[in-house]
């Protein structure tokens, strides 16, 4: 096995990555699978933090939102995050794997209130940081809070996982002459509007110089390649 190239990763999770086959919810399989490969990376010394979204859960209730004022959907939103991070949990502590969910939102029941100095404490202890909540705040995704957390634990790659091997020219599904791209920068994902993060998280990695890969997670292996360096996927970068 080739040596780590990152130390400390920022996985960035979809809700619907938590799905499998079903049309909403949590598949527990699918996060078997996934907590599996992340166990890999982990057992390898990688500080591993993760921000998981919660359109899986938040797609069950869509319907009751339609018409909603936007920050109550939001808000919404954010508290899925928080059911997802805690599926996650479990399926990590199974594994005997110390995992830490840090949310947002003052939640002490079933979560610690994120710090950065709580976060760092709990990385640095060996333990997976789970992220919830996103931000705190509606109007901002779950991958602006992924982009905002990465910059705030000094992450050395953000690392989103998604259903293809990277990022296209076009949609791959509607276009099968789709090319994929194999390196980029942030400032032509941003004129080209490429269907990678929202503008703003693209923006705040821009600004502090924080490197995204976008692969594909559904093919075993794939994320202990990807923390080793090996070129899978699309890099984003400062400069390519």
């Amino acid at each position: 096995m080739s040596e780590p190239k990152y130390q400390r990763i920022l996985l960035k999770l979809s809700g619907e990555a938590l799905m499998g086959p079903r049309e909403f919810g949590v598949d527990p399989d699918t996060v078997a699978s996934l907590t599996s490969q992340i166990r890999e990376v982990h057992r390898m010394g990688i500080q591993v933090a993760v921000v998981v979204g919660g359109g899986n859960i938040f797609r069950g209730v869509s319907n009751a939102a339609a018409g909603m004022v936007r920050a109550t959907a939001d808000y919404m939103g954010m508290l899925a995050t928080v059911m997802n991070s805690l599926s996650l949990q479990d399926a990590f502590e199974k594994h005997e794997i110390p995992t830490r969910v840090l949310s947002a939102f003052d939640m002490r029941q079933v979560a610690e209130t994120y710090t950065r100095p709580r976060a760092m404490h709990h990385l640095k202890s060996g333990r997976i940081v789970i992220f919830a909540a996103g931000t705190g705040n509606p109007f901002f995704t779950t991958d602006t809070a992924a982009a905002l957390r990465a910059v705030e634990v000094g992450a050395d790659i953000i690392m989103k996982a998604t259903k293809v091997d990277g990022i296209y020219t076009e949609d791959p599904v509607k276009n099968p002459n789709a090319q994929r791209i194999e390196r980029t920068s942030h400032m032509n994902v941003l004129e080209k509007q490429l269907k990678v993060m929202d503008a703003t998280a693209i923006s705040l990695c821009m600004d502090n110089k924080m490197p995204i890969l976008v692969f594909q997670m559904t093919k075993p292996g794939n994320i202990v390649k990807a923390v080793c360096g090996e070129e899978i996927g699309t890099l984003v970068e400062e400069s390519c």
